[in-house]
C-alpha cells in the first residue's frame, strides 16, 4: 500500500498573513459596487414586505395547515404518524375519542412548534389520510413572543390554501 504525500501550503509569512487572499477578495468586493454605484437601476432589489416574492414554486413548503371534511371536521385521526417521522420533534399530539361516526378518534390538541420546525415535509408525507398540508403560501411568519410561534389546532385548520398553489 503506498501513501501520497501532499504538500501543505501556508509555510510562509506572507501566506500566514492571508493578506493576498484579503486583498483579491476586497478587489472583487470594490468592483461590484462600483459597478453598482455607476447603474443603480440595474441592482435586483425587491422591497419586501411591501412587494412580496413572485418566484416561489410548486413544491415550496410554507407555513402547515390542517385539512377539513366538507362538512367541515378535521380529516386528521390522530394516528401520530405525522409526529413519529419528524425529526424535529416539534408536532404534538393528544388523542380523543371521536362519536361523530366519521372515523374512531381526532386530535384533542395539535400543536406545532414552527421554531424547531425545519419544514422538510416528513409530516405531510407520512400523513395517511393527507390531513396536513404545508401550502399556505405564508413564508414569512413572524412574532414578538415565542409563544406566538406554536400554532394550536384552531390556528392551523384556520390556514387556507394560497392560491398561487392551486
Amino acid at each position: 500500500m503506498s501513501i501520497k504525500v501532499v504538500p501543505r501550503y501556508g509555510k510562509t509569512f506572507k501566506e500566514k498573513l492571508y493578506l493576498p487572499a484579503i486583498a483579491g477578495g476586497m478587489k472583487t468586493t470594490f468592483k461590484h459596487f462600483v459597478k453598482n454605484l455607476r447603474n443603480v437601476d440595474s441592482v435586483n432589489t425587491m422591497q419586501y414586505p411591501e412587494v412580496q416574492p413572485t418566484d416561489i414554486t410548486d413544491r415550496y413548503r410554507g407555513v402547515h395547515r390542517l385539512t377539513t371534511h366538507e362538512d367541515g371536521s378535521e380529516k386528521c385521526v390522530a394516528c401520530y404518524m405525522c409526529a413519529t417521522a419528524c425529526p424535529a420533534e416539534c408536532i404534538f399530539i393528544e388523542a380523543e375519542e371521536r362519536f361523530d361516526g366519521v372515523d374512531e378518534k381526532r386530535p384533542k390538541e395539535f400543536k406545532i412548534d414552527l421554531l424547531e420546525c425545519v419544514f422538510c415535509g416528513y409530516c405531510v408525507e407520512a400523513c395517511p389520510c393527507d390531513a396536513i398540508r404545508m401550502d399556505t403560501g405564508i413564508f414569512s411568519f413572524t412574532a414578538s413572543k415565542r409563544e406566538d410561534f406554536v400554532l394550536d389546532k384552531k390556528a392551523l385548520m384556520n390556514n387556507k390554501r394560497s392560491k398561487d398553489f392551486e
